[in-house]
């Protein structure tokens, strides 16, 4: 059970769950109120729900020996445009002008992922770079879009997407969850996770056995950008507000730890849909447990990464194997000197014997 790939990342999240119930007795408690549900467990799903789908998405790219910088503006781009539509629109809060908005946010995710698949696969540059024009140009086309200015909206069917409930959950965490429940059956129930694992593993080989890696790294790059898209609309949802500067600012990095934590290796190959979800609640926890237990604000960074090292460590079998090796190496050593101590003793018993 030890060396499943799912066992350390929840090991740590159980130690993490654990440690913030030492300071709040009541942590694990979820009440019924109004007929929804609430608790401390609820929020770090409901505000760990736009990090899931970021980290979903950025593992398959990561599964194909890429990396997308980008989600963090296009998260900024999709929350942008659909609260702008809604806010020009007559009747904001119509069912049709939230369908449309959540459209147009979508079909421009589709098309950056597209762009950045064009760029990687088709062009031939590389992926931090393709991704990093990205994340710098759609900053600051997310700020065009709200003028600079933070666009806030009054629709209660928007709000349903990040702030809403619905058969008492809240509807983000259902969200994620379909969309982490689709993504492994595609992934685990198809050859499309066994091509992707190909791809990232080993590209030459892969193309040389007739697959067609160009569509497949160009898809991973759309489908990043569309599960970017979908986190925006919750965090922009969840506050009924666009703000192109701050909106999924360096959410990027958090997905890119999140897949690490989960046992996916950056440099491609085999890849894990339940481990990303256990490394996005690991660090969704984490931002609770500093408050929790009362670390300064300002060690909170260095606190966050000490735990994400020490996870990446643990689940480490080349560090679990040296780590054995010396443990192993000390106790070695140590026998033959108790034996050379025990012949030394039995030299000096014979000679005062003999004499």
């Amino acid at each position: 059970m030890v060396r499943h790939r799912l066992f350390w990342p929840a090991a740590v999240l159980a130690v993490l769950l654990l440690a913030n119930l030492a300071f709040t007795p009541d942590f694990f408690a979820v009440h019924l109120k109004d007929g929804h549900l609430y608790g401390s467990l609820i929020d770090i799903l409901h505000f760990g729900a736009p990090l899931i789908l970021v980290s979903l998405g950025m593992t398959l790219v990561i599964a194909t020996g890429g990396i997308d910088l980008s989600v963090g503006s296009t998260v900024a781009i999709a929350g942008a445009l659909a609260c702008l539509h809604i806010s020009e629109s007559s009747d904001p809060g119509s069912l049709g002008t939230v369908l449309a908005a959540v459209g147009i946010a979508l079909g421009t995710a589709l098309v950056l992922g597209l762009a950045n698949g064009v760029l990687v696969a088709k062009v031939g540059v590389q992926p931090i770079i393709a991704t990093l024009i990205l994340m710098v140009a759609g900053r600051g086309v997310a700020q065009l879009v709200t003028d600079g200015q933070i666009i806030t909206v009054t629709s209660e069917p928007y709000k349903l997407i990040g702030g809403g409930y619905w058969l008492a959950m809240p509807f983000a965490i259902l969200l994620s969850g379909l969309v982490a429940v689709l993504t492994a059956l595609l992934t685990r129930s198809t050859a499309l996770g066994l091509l992707l694992e190909s791809v990232g593993g080993n590209p030459v080989a892969s193309r040389l056995v007739g697959i067609r890696a160009m569509r497949l790294i160009g898809l991973v790059y759309v489908f990043s950008a569309l599960c970017a898209a979908l986190a925006g609309l919750m965090v922009s949802s969840n506050v009924s507000a666009a703000d192109g500067n701050n909106a999924g600012l360096w959410i990027e990095l958090d997905a890119i730890l999140a897949v690490v934590v989960g046992g996916t290796s950056l440099t491609g190959g085999r890849f894990s849909i339940g481990g990303t979800v256990l490394g996005a609640l690991i660090i969704q926890t984490l931002s609770t447990t500093v408050y929790t237990v009362g670390i300064p604000p300002e060690t909170t960074l260095v606190f966050k990464a000490f735990v994400v090292i020490t996870v990446c460590l643990i689940q480490s079998p080349n560090f679990r194997a040296k780590l054995a090796r010396r443990r192993g190496g000390a106790g070695r050593g140590a026998a033959p000197r108790q034996r050379s101590t025990a012949g030394a003793t039995t030299a000096t018993t014979n000679r005062e014997v003999g004499a």
